[in-house]
């Protein structure tokens, strides 16, 4: 038997030692290259981890590989996305072929540099043949600070691995055999293949018809992430068995399909760049569009608990309000109110601070524009009739109520950064840590207030005053499209257009038929994300997702929204063809509604006054249990798969490897 063998890691930098798991990156963040873990540095001096040789120097400069004598491939990453800054922050001091001793300086990272870049400095270090040699990896305490060439990690080779070899005889005749015939059979077979390279995580086919390849059943094969379309080549992503199974899949057509310089530049690109300059422009609105829900739903994920938790206190409450258990004005339904509405009021300061993060700007500065836009004078003003018209300089600006809004601030977050870098170039660095924070702030509140409010609320009044008339034309029609993109309209805060029909309905008429169908929407999100929490298997999934669901039962539906439905695509586009079904029942049984509530907890809401529960009230069961059955049952068979968690990159996925 061989005798195990212990490989000691040493910090690569001085800074704060971090799980894997808390890395901004999910390729890194899952383990899909390998177990290590990464610090988030207070200096740019970068050592050498092991003593080993190094094997890779990219040509940003942004990565570097060493490998151990004990066969241990070493990836050193130096932060986020900084493939895109061509190298300029850092100097490197090795080459390929260098012998380097655990502590060796051999980089130099311009910290403010890549900062001031809008990108984040985290050093990420992956053993990437973890499956094949390792048994364990020990760290010492996360989120302590460490110094750079300390020991804080050890690693345990698995016994009987042939360290000096550490399988270097090609596993095309072993375990990835069969993977790599499969990929070569639907990717059209050897004669649709023109060449095959590979970069760190995944397979670059060029082939000659991509519609021959399968993509079903490559996405499905064990062993395969997804499969993606940029730069001209059918990508497979395999994550951290690249090399093992493209030496299979050479093994299997044959070395005249390789090309070692273009494999060489496949290991230095990513596919983001590739696709940001070969996409059309067809592509290129729908990776957009793809990028936006993904900046919502990773600036929600941390408070979608606490919305959950608020949004069922908010529908416990109307509960006890309409039975009249609990009065509106009394001192323990205000402190409860104020428990469960507080994360709506404030969700523009919120996500300011964590899309601020996603996206690069400052954090704190986008958390006070937040709280600009709900800054109470202005509250008030555009409470009075919704809106309210006034000017600024003699511009004049509608105000709009900013409460509970997402997309205004989004947009904010995603200027932060572009204004703070004008800002930087034109005012003196003695007075920047003055000037530049309130000036970005005042520009960013300007952009929204005086140019996206008015905006938004001239196309939300467009699209309700066209649903209205809808409406007066065919009540089934208005149903059917209202409920198909009110859930779409709340994203962009289209709906509050919506919003003042239905209380003026109900203010002046005592009831209102277009209540009903938003209530629709409610529970069709929510039927969507219990339809998750019954077939996912993944126990944080699971828990999310039945809370989710109570909240959107209860009337609130940003939790199954943002926490669920939109991150996993394919689920919102199926909830959302469910409630257009079920919007279409409601308009066609004329179910009205008497009071600003709805969902399923709201159903005193539906009881005829001074008739009782009759017709009207038996319309809403059907039209509302029809449609959460609807809902459930498509989404369970058409709209939600656990593989999804996996060729999403979520942090959910089952894969997950556990770094110690």
């Amino acid at each position: 038997m061989s005798k195990q063998t212990l490989i000691s890691l040493v910090a690569p930098a001085n800074g704060k030692l971090l799980a894997l798991s808390k890395v901004n990156d999910p390729v890194f963040s899952q383990g899909l290259m390998g177990q290590g873990f990464a610090i988030e540095p207070t200096s740019g001096n970068i050592v050498a981890p092991a003593d080993g040789i190094v094997t890779l120097v990219s040509e940003t400069k942004h990565a570097l590989g060493i490998k151990t004598k004990d066969g241990a491939d070493i990836l050193i990453h130096l932060g986020i996305d900084t493939v895109e800054l061509n190298g300029k922050p850092f100097e490197v001091a090795v080459k390929p072929g260098d012998a380097v001793q655990a502590g060796d300086p051999v980089i130099k990272m311009n910290l403010q540099m890549v900062r001031d870049a809008g990108k984040e400095t985290t050093i990420i270090l992956a053993l990437t043949n973890s499956n094949d040699i390792l048994q364990e990896l020990l760290t010492t305490n996360f989120d302590k600070d460490v110094v750079a060439g300390t020991v804080v990690a050890v690693a345990t080779v698995k016994a009987g691995i042939d360290n000096k070899k550490n399988s270097t005889v090609k596993k095309g005749n072993g375990k990835y055999a069969d993977l790599a015939a499969d990929i070569v059979e639907n990717v059209g077979g050897t004669g649709n293949i023109n060449s095959v390279i590979h970069c760190i995580t995944r397979l670059r086919f060029y082939l000659k018809d991509d519609a021959k390849a399968n993509d079903d059943k490559i996405e499905n094969m064990k062993g395969v992430i997804t499969v993606a379309k940029a730069g001209g080549q059918y990508q497979v992503i395999i994550g951290q068995a690249v090399t093992d199974v493209y030496d299979a899949v050479i093994n299997q057509i044959g070395t005249e399909y390789t090309d070692a310089e273009a494999t060489a530049e496949a290991v230095e690109e990513t596919t983001k760049a590739a696709s940001k300059e070969n996409l059309g422009l067809g592509s290129k609105i729908k990776q957009g569009a793809s990028n936006f829900i993904g900046v919502l739903t990773a600036s929600m994920i941390s408070i979608i608990g606490i919305l959950a938790g608020s949004g069922i206190l908010k529908g416990i409450l109307a509960a006890l309000t309409g039975f009249k258990i609990l009065s509106v004005t009394s001192g323990t339904y205000v402190i409860l109110n104020a428990v469960g509405d507080a994360t709506f009021y404030f969700l523009p300061i919120v996500l300011g601070f964590t899309a601020a993060k996603k996206l690069g700007s400052d954090p704190i500065v986008l958390a006070i524009v937040g709280g600009i836009l709900i800054y109470p004078q202005i509250v008030t003003l555009a409470s009075k009739a919704g809106t309210a018209s006034t000017n600024f300089l003699g511009i004049p600006t509608t105000l709009v109520l900013y409460t509970s809004s997402v997309f205004p601030i989004i947009v904010a977050a995603w200027l932060g950064k572009y204004v703070e870098q004008f800002l930087k170039k034109i005012i003196p660095t003695y007075i920047r840590s003055v000037f530049v924070p309130i000036l970005e702030a005042l520009i960013l509140s300007l952009i929204i207030i005086i140019g996206v409010g008015p905006i938004i609320t001239v196309l939300s009044k467009g699209l309700s005053n066209g649903l209205v008339a809808i409406y007066n034309f065919s009540p089934t029609l208005c149903g059917f499209v209202i409920g198909g993109v009110y859930q779409t309209m709340v994203i962009f805060g289209l709906h509050w257009g919506l919003i003042p029909i239905v209380i003026n309905d109900i203010a002046t008429n005592g009831h209102s038929y277009i209540n009903s169908i938003l209530s629709i929407t409610m529970v069709a999100q929510g039927g969507a994300v219990l339809a998750v929490f019954l077939k996912t298997k993944n126990k944080h999934l699971k828990e999310m997702s039945l809370a989710a669901a109570v909240s959107a039962f209860c009337g609130v539906t940003e939790p199954a929204l943002y926490g669920v439905n939109l991150k996993y695509k394919r689920v919102f586009v199926v909830a959302s063809i469910a409630s257009a079904i079920g919007g279409a029942l409601t308009g066609f049984l004329r179910v009205d509604n008497y009071a600003l509530s709805g969902a399923l907890i709201g159903f005193p809401a539906f009881i005829t006054p001074g008739v009782g529960i009759g017709s009207n009230f038996y319309g809403y069961l059907i039209s509302h249990y029809a449609t959460l059955v609807i809902a459930v049952g498509m989404v369970y068979l058409f709209g939600f798969t656990d593989k999804m968690l996996i060729k999403k990159n979520d942090p959910m996925d089952l894969n997950k490897v556990n770094v110690a």
